[in-house]
């Protein structure tokens, strides 16, 4: 799938498990636990790498949408509600959706957002779209985590063409903005292949 849709496949191996546990820091925080009822929001779970650690911590009451693109990895999440555990255990709770976030019901708003998408390999018009569209989707009270590749890039600009290193040095100062408003902590997991950065944001303030 990397090979074949690298512009939304944007991981050589399904994220690790310490990765997996700092993307759901704020799906376990016990404050944010309280009460349940949560809504929750994963873009682009790929296979379901993340989603089985947020299944895990799942309280009484929450629910989990899963917005997914490629129609293979679908299929994979599906079939894991069905048969696995902890997914089988939760999939009263979380519905799968073959479709761009644009397409969520109007109003839609989440308390937990996790995003897996490749943000470096999208052009700066679709970085842009696409945390304007986290904005607009996120509670003011609520949580965006998501994690980009330390390092990726400057290694890409290494090797990119001029029109290549525009592109990612606008991806940057596009980044850099979400990350100035609101950005409350930061995990670095050097465990993971290829180590990686988890950005933790809120906006309610910005």
């Amino acid at each position: 799938q990397y090979r074949t849709n690298f512009k939304h496949t944007g991981a050589v191996l399904p994220s690790g498990n310490a990765l997996g546990h700092a993307l759901t820091r704020f799906v376990r925080d016990p404050q944010s636990q309280a009460g349940g009822g949560r809504r929750l929001l994963e873009v682009g779970p790929g296979t379901g790498a993340v989603t089985r650690h947020i299944c895990e911590h799942l309280a009484p009451g929450d629910t989990l949408d899963l917005v997914e693109l490629n129609e293979s990895f679908v299929e994979v999440l599906r079939r894991r509600l069905r048969e696995e555990s902890p997914f089988r255990e939760r999939a009263d709770c979380v519905s799968v959706h073959h479709r761009p976030i644009e397409a969520l019901p109007a109003g839609t708003q989440y308390d937990v957002i996790i995003s897996g998408l490749p943000l470096n390999n999208f052009e700066v018009s679709e970085v842009e779209h696409i945390l304007g569209l986290f904005k607009g989707l996120l509670k003011p009270t609520g949580t965006l985590s998501f994690f980009e590749y330390i390092g990726i890039r400057k290694l890409r600009a290494v090797v990119s063409s001029s029109a290549g290193r525009t592109r990612l040095r606008g991806i940057e100062r596009a980044m850099d903005g979400l990350l100035e408003a609101g950005e409350i902590h930061r995990d670095h997991i050097w465990v993971n292949v290829p180590p990686a950065y988890v950005h933790h944001v809120r906006l309610g303030s910005a």
